[in-house]
């Protein structure tokens, strides 16, 4: 984990380059300073290449030569994706990488020149001087099972929300050309109501069918959900569609197409799913994990794939300062403002642990009474949403315990944050 801010300044002493690299697609720049930050040597550009990390290894070992040191800090923005090239080569050869906030050099670009110009040579400066003032981080590149996680959770991520955008269009033709057609079923994607829309989208098409012809459809795959009834649903639906006639045999392509690809990514969603639980079921004590009510293999997945080890934590606060739950105070002088949570940090690691607190306030007895305790109690009590912060840090601390510390998942423990009135402990 990140080291205290006077441990990261002592990493910069009298023998260290530090190298300040303004990250981009295809050409960064590097400048060099001393701890005291006295520029060493002039910038160099070089290319996101096997040839361009090579240039700026050589001159890394100039500057040694020349300069008398002996150690190297490099400092980076992380910009987007093209980093992680340039990082992985400096690991390979032994050399230490750390990552400055991108606000941070927004903010403090001006203290040189006061003025608010914006360029890859006076970018690279701002990095080093905060590098050397220990205002960076340490990068975590998961490896092994956590890397496949990550790649995983993110490919999953992705493929959702294309199906959303294919089921978003589908919806769009079905209320262009057959608006009725949800009047005969309860979801769109259900078995049914789907081989309705590969065999006969159309209202004419239906027509043509009739209701006995639908419910041919159903009965060749023995489907149960879906009968005669329904199918006498969908016919009568047909005979009064005020969807466009015009265009048909277009139209009707363009949702074989639609179809095609909400199938196909269904399938990639199915052969990845598996591939996520293979590789959590990896991880340790996550079977102990799974027993908790109300988490299940996605949370799971989701929750590694953002933390990666979380045996390189010393605090579940740590992860709690990750995710952005950290409380930001806002108080000056006499003035107490309203406090919250500080949103600084992974936001999809935010967002795993509130979708699972949703349903654990519903499914899981003992989150369930943390949940009434804390928006009814007497002294301060809480709103819903910020309970569900509360629970979203308290399952943080759960899933520590049990991953680094080998606890065992305890509810009646857990009830002991109830501070119950001295009338009911007397009882």
């Amino acid at each position: 984990m990140n080291s205290k801010q006077n441990d990261r300044i002592n990493q910069v002493q009298e023998n260290t380059v530090v190298i300040g690299i303004d990250i981009a697609s295809e050409t960064h720049y590097a400048r060099a300073f001393d701890w005291r930050g006295i520029e060493l040597g002039k910038v160099i550009s070089f290319g996101n290449r096997l040839e361009g990390f090579k240039k700026l290894g050589l001159w890394i070992q100039t500057l040694q030569k020349e300069y008398v040191k002996n150690q190297v800090l490099l400092g980076a923005e992380p910009t987007g994706h093209y980093w992680f090239t340039l990082a992985d080569y400096i690991q390979e050869h032994n050399m230490n990488m750390v990552l400055v906030n991108p606000h941070h050099v927004k903010k403090s670009k001006e203290l040189d020149d006061n003025h608010p110009s914006k360029n890859d040579r006076k970018d690279s400066k701002t990095i080093a001087k905060l590098v050397i003032e220990g205002r960076y981080m340490e990068p975590y590149i998961p490896k092994g099972v956590y890397a496949d996680l990550r790649i995983s959770v993110n490919n999953r991520y992705r493929i959702i929300k294309e199906l959303n955008g294919i089921k978003n269009r589908i919806e769009r033709w079905l209320k262009i050309y057959f608006p009725e057609f949800k009047d005969a079923f309860g979801s769109t994607y259900g078995k049914g109501s789907m081989m309705v829309l590969h065999k006969a989208p159309l209202p004419e098409e239906v027509i043509s069918l009739g209701s006995e012809g639908i419910n041919h459809i159903w009965r060749v795959v023995k489907l149960r959900a879906v009968g005669m009834n329904q199918a006498k649903r969908l016919y009568a639906a047909a005979l009064r569609s005020v969807g466009r006639k015009g265009g048909n045999r277009m139209a009707r392509m363009e949702l074989m197409m639609q179809l095609e690809d909400y199938d196909r990514k269904n399938s990639q969603l199915e052969v990845l799913d598996a591939i996520i639980e293979n590789l959590c079921m990896q991880i340790p004590e996550v079977e102990k994990i799974l027993e908790i009510k109300g988490v299940g293999m996605i949370t799971i997945a989701g929750f590694f794939a953002e933390v990666g080890d979380i045996s390189r934590f010393d605090s579940p606060k740590q992860i709690q300062k990750l995710a952005g739950l950290a409380i930001r105070e806002n108080s000056s002088g006499k003035h107490k403002g309203k406090s919250g949570i500080s949103k600084r940090g992974r936001k999809r690691l935010r967002t795993v642990l509130f979708q699972a607190a949703l349903p654990m306030v519903v499914n899981n007895k003992e989150f369930q009474e943390l949940h009434m305790y804390y928006t009814t109690r007497r002294n301060n009590p809480l709103k819903k949403k910020q309970s569900l912060i509360v629970l979203c840090c308290k399952l943080i601390r759960i899933i520590y315990g049990i991953s680094v510390k080998g606890f065992q998942y305890d509810g009646q423990k857990l009830l002991s944050d109830i501070i119950r009135p001295v009338e009911m402990t007397a009882a």
